[in-house]
């Protein structure tokens, strides 16, 4: 079995400070993140939020199998973030801080031009466990602050850390990339975010892409020169 780059037997609150185990800070911006879901899902009324539409989404059907890759990014994330916590430390800071800084840019977006998406349909065309599921998510995850979609952002940072990182077998790394498809499709299949939020996404990877893995693109430009 595989060993861990890092003992986190020895982790205490003492030494969490230390070189050793401050990357684990980072995952203080998750904290930062829910505080402010809370704040932006409670304290802005959908009334107050711009519908966000395309056409391209009135020709988009109601699936209910792709909330399988839909659920299935938590666990991506959790998956993801853990593997690189125990093998890849470098790695794992790239993808948080890629996190981190699309969580910042969708929240300024939520705050400073509050969307909503009128796109969930009425009923379901079938009844089955996997609608069930998505009637649950329904309840509880409101149909505001979706531009742009966090499900994205985080997918393509996911895949881009997977592709990026050499300790991964290269059928991993495809695996993830087409679960990352999937999930794109999917909140678009699931009526969970319109096309536009899949495309308002790209600008804000593109700014985390750069600003969290710049060292891994600086250290490629060294090696060409």
């Amino acid at each position: 079995m595989r060993k861990p780059v890092v003992d986190y037997r020895k982790l205490r609150l003492s030494n969490i400070t230390t070189p050793q185990y401050r990357h684990l800070l980072l995952l203080l911006g998750w904290v930062v993140y829910f505080c402010l879901y809370f704040l932006t899902e409670n304290l802005i009324p959908a009334e107050k939020c711009y519908p966000v539409w395309c056409k391209l989404d009135d020709l988009i059907p109601f699936h209910e199998a792709f909330v399988i890759f839909y659920v299935g990014w938590y666990v991506l994330i959790v998956l993801s973030l853990g593997y690189f916590l125990l093998y890849s430390v470098e790695s794992f800071k790239g993808l948080q801080t890629y996190i981190m800084v699309t969580q910042a840019l969708a929240m300024i977006c939520y705050i400073a031009f509050p969307t909503r998406q009128d796109l969930r349909p009425e009923t379901f065309p079938r009844e089955n466990f996997l609608t069930w599921i998505m009637g649950i998510i329904y309840q509880f995850d409101t149909n505001t602050g979706v531009c742009p979609s966090l499900h994205v952002a985080y997918s393509i940072g996911i895949a881009s850390a997977w592709l990026k990182e050499k300790s991964a077998a290269w059928y991993v790394k495809v695996l993830v990339t087409v679960f990352v498809v999937g999930v794109c499709l999917s909140v678009a299949f699931t009526k969970q975010h319109s096309v536009v939020d899949i495309f308002a996404a790209l600008p804000v990877c593109a700014v985390a892409e750069l600003f969290a893995f710049r060292k891994y693109y600086q250290a490629r430009k060294k090696v060409k020169l």
